[in-house]
C-alpha cells in the first residue's frame, strides 16, 4: 500500500522518479522501465496482427483442437510474442505508442495466463456446450449456404464432445455442476433466448426443441439426432464422472492479483479492490436508504403490466435519456447512430413467466433509465458503434471489460448526479441498486477467485445483501470462465472512470468542459482506463508500476 502511494504522488514526474520512491520504501523491489530494445512500432502492430490469428484455436479435421499439442503449440507462439515484446524500443516511443505498447502486452498477458492458469479446456466443460446454444436456435427451414453451415455445425457436435472428455482432465467442481445443470435445466434467464412459453430444459431441452422443429425439414433429423445423442452421453459421462471432478473453481490470491495488474491493466491489488469495494457497497446502501427516506411519501413504480406498456415506457425513456444528453451537452451524439429506439436495440425483452420477473426484469421492467444509460445510449451500444468508427489498427479492435462496464456502470450515477432523474425521484432508488448488485458481485468474485467461497456460496451470500436479486441471475453470474475478472471489472471500472473525471477536472479547473471529457474519453478506444488516464492527464503512476512486471511463472511457480 506505501509503494502504490508513493508511486502515485509522483503524478508529474517521470516513470524512472516514480519508480525510485517506490524502491526507497519497499526493499528489494526492482521497478523496469520500458524495454528500449530496437523493434519499431510497425513490429508492435505485426505482433498485435499475429495475435489475434493465434486467438483462433487450431482446427484439425475442421473443429477447435485443444490437446496438449496444439495448446503446447499456443503456449510457444505466445512466449515468442512475448519475446519479441522485450525488444522494441519503447523508451523513445511517444505517449498514445507506449500506450499501444501496454495494450498489447495486457493482451498477450490474458492469453497465457488462460494457457498457463484458467485452463477452460481442460476444468469446465460448459467451455464446450455454451456455444451450441445458438446452434440450436436456428430458425426452420433453412436452405443453401445456411443449410451447408447448420449441417456441418450439427455433425461437429459428437467428435467435439468426444474430444472434450479427453481433454477435461482437471475439471472444477463448480463448473462440473454449472456443466451438468445446464445441460437438463433453464437457467431461468434466458437472456437472448428466442420465446418460448415453456422454456426448454437446457441444452438438450433446446436439441429436442429443433429436433421437434425439424418437422419442417425433416432431413435434418439425421443431423441432429447424432448431436443430441453425443450431448446426453457427455451429461452421463459428467454424472459418472462427478465424483472425481473436484478441482477448484478459483486461481488463487497471487494470481488473481497478477491478472488484474497485468492483464487488466487495474493499479491495485484484489485486498484493494476489496477494501475499496466494500467502501462503495456501504456508500451505495446509504444513498439507497436516504432515497428511499426522500421518496417515502411517493408512490412505487408499478412493474409493467404488458409488452405495449413495457415498450411505451422503454420509448419515453429513450427520448428522456437523448434529450438530457443533447440538452446538458454531456457527450457527442455523431449522425451514425440510430435515433430510433427500437433499431438502437434493448437488453430485456418482454417475457411472461410462471416465475416472477428475474432481476434485470424487476428492475427494466419498472422503470427502463437504468439500464438503457448502461446498455444502450450513450452505454453499451452506443459504445460498440464508436468503437466500430475507430480506424485504428490495434485500438479499434480490443475491448477491456472494465473500460467497456467501468464506462456503463460510471452513465448511472453520472447521469443522476447530472440531473437526469429529477422527474423520476424513485428511479434514482434503482440506479443505487444496480451498484449494490456490482459492488457485491466484485466482492464476491474476489473471495471466490481466492477461494474462500464456493459458487453456490457466492450465490447465496448475493441473494442475502442484494434487493429484488432473484436466486436464477445469482446463480448465473457465480460461475467466472475462461479468466477472472469479469464481476469485479464494472465497480473497479467505474472506481476508474471518477478516478479519471475528478483527475480532469482539478487539472483543467474552469476550462473543465463534461461533454468534451467525454468525447475525448470515448476518442481513445476501448483501452484500460488506467492508459486512457496517462494520456489525457499525462499522470504516469499507474503506468509505473505496469512496467515492473514479475513473469507469471515466478507467482504459479512453474
Amino acid at each position: 500500500m506505501e509503494r502504490q502511494t508513493a508511486v502515485r504522488r509522483n503524478h508529474n514526474g517521470d516513470w524512472l522518479a516514480a519508480c525510485s520512491a517506490a524502491v526507497s520504501l519497499v526493499a528489494g523491489i526492482a521497478c523496469a522501465g520500458p524495454p528500449a530494445g530496437d523493434g519499431s512500432y510497425t513490429d508492435l502492430l505485426a505482433v498485435f496482427a499475429e495475435l489475434q490469428q493465434i486467438k483462433q484455436p487450431q482446427a484439425t479435421r475442421g473443429l477447435p483442437d485443444f490437446g496438449p499439442e496444439a495448446i503446447g503449440a499456443r503456449r510457444r507462439q505466445i512466449a515468442d510474442l512475448q519475446a519479441r515484446m522485450q525488444h522494441m524500443g519503447v523508451a523513445r516511443w511517444s505517449v498514445s505508442e507506449q500506450v499501444d505498447y501496454l495494450t498489447v502486452r495486457a493482451e498477450l498477458d490474458q492469453q497465457q495466463f488462460i494457457l498457463d492458469v484458467t485452463r477452460p479446456w481442460a476444468r469446465d466443460p460448459l467451455f464446450y456446450i455454451a456455444g451450441l446454444l445458438e446452434i440450436a436456435f436456428t430458425e426452420l427451414p433453412v436452405a443453401g449456404e445456411d443449410l451447408a453451415i447448420l449441417q456441418s455445425q450439427l455433425r461437429a457436435i459428437p467428435d467435439a464432445l468426444a474430444a472434450a472428455r479427453d481433454n477435461l482432465a482437471d475439471v472444477a467442481v463448480d463448473y462440473a455442476d454449472l456443466a451438468i445443470r445446464s445441460l437438463v435445466m433453464s437457467d431461468g434467464v434466458e437472456n437472448g433466448y428466442p420465446y418460448r412459453e415453456t422454456p426448454p430444459a437446457g441444452v438438450i431441452g433446446w436439441y429436442e426443441d429443433l429436433l421437434g422443429r425439424a418437422g419442417a425439414q425433416p432431413g435434418l433429423r439425421a443431423d441432429i439426432e447424432p448431436a443430441l445423442d453425443a450431448l446426453r452421453r457427455f451429461h452421463a459421462w459428467l454424472i459418472d464422472g462427478r465424483a472425481t471432478m473436484n478441482g477448484q473453481n478459483g486461481v488463487g490470491k497471487a494470481a488473481l492479483d497478477w491478472f488484474v495488474q497485468y492483464g487488466l491493466l487495474l493499479p491495485y491489488t484484489s485486498e484493494q479492490m476489496v477494501e475499496l469495494t466494500q467502501r462503495e457497497f456501504d456508500r451505495l446502501w446509504g444513498f439507497y436508504a436516504l432515497e428511499r427516506h426522500r421518496n417515502r411519501a411517493l408512490p412505487e413504480i408499478e412493474l409493467s403490466r404488458s409488452r405495449d406498456e413495457y415498450h411505451e415506457r422503454l420509448g419515453a425513456t429513450d427520448e428522456l435519456v437523448r434529450t438530457f444528453l443533447a440538452d446538458e451537452g454531456f457527450i457527442s451524439i455523431p449522425d451514425f447512430v440510430p435515433t430510433d429506439w427500437q433499431e438502437m436495440g434493448y437488453n430485456v425483452p418482454w417475457i411472461v413467466r410462471a416465475t416472477p420477473p428475474n432481476y434485470w426484469e424487476q428492475v427494466q421492467f419498472r422503470d427502463p433509465f437504468p439500464d438503457h444509460v448502461h446498455a444502450v445510449i450513450p452505454g453499451h451500444r452506443f459504445d460498440a458503434l464508436m468503437a466500430a468508427s475507430n480506424s485504428h489498427p490495434i485500438r479499434g479492435k480490443v475491448n477491456f471489460g472494465a473500460r467497456w462496464q467501468g464506462w456503463a456502470v460510471y452513465l448511472e450515477e453520472a447521469t443522476l448526479q447530472a440531473g437526469a432523474l429529477e422527474s423520476r425521484p424513485r428511479t434514482r432508488e434503482l440506479i443505487y441498486l444496480f451498484g449494490i448488485w456490482r459492488a457485491a458481485r466484485t466482492l464476491g468474485d474476489i473471495y471466490n477467485q481466492w477461494n474462500e467461497m464456493t459458487a453456490d456460496e457466492t450465490s447465496e451470500y448475493w441473494l442475502s445483501v442484494t434487493p429484488l436479486l432473484d436466486p436464477d441471475v445469482a446463480r448465473k453470474y457465480a460461475y467466472l470462465r475462461p479468466a477472472p475478472g469479469h464481476g469485479l471489472e464494472y465497480t473497479i471500472g467505474n472506481f476508474e472512470m471518477w478516478r479519471l473525471l475528478a483527475d480532469r477536472k482539478r487539472q483543467l479547473g474552469d476550462n473543465f468542459v463534461l461533454g468534451e471529457f467525454h468525447d475525448e474519453f470515448m476518442a481513445k478506444g476501448r483501452i484500460p482506463i488506467s492508459l486512457i488516464r496517462y494520456e489525457m492527464t499525462g499522470f504516469r503512476d499507474d503506468v509505473a508500476r505496469f512496467w515492473d512486471r514479475p513473469p507469471l511463472e515466478s507467482v504459479i511457480g512453474r
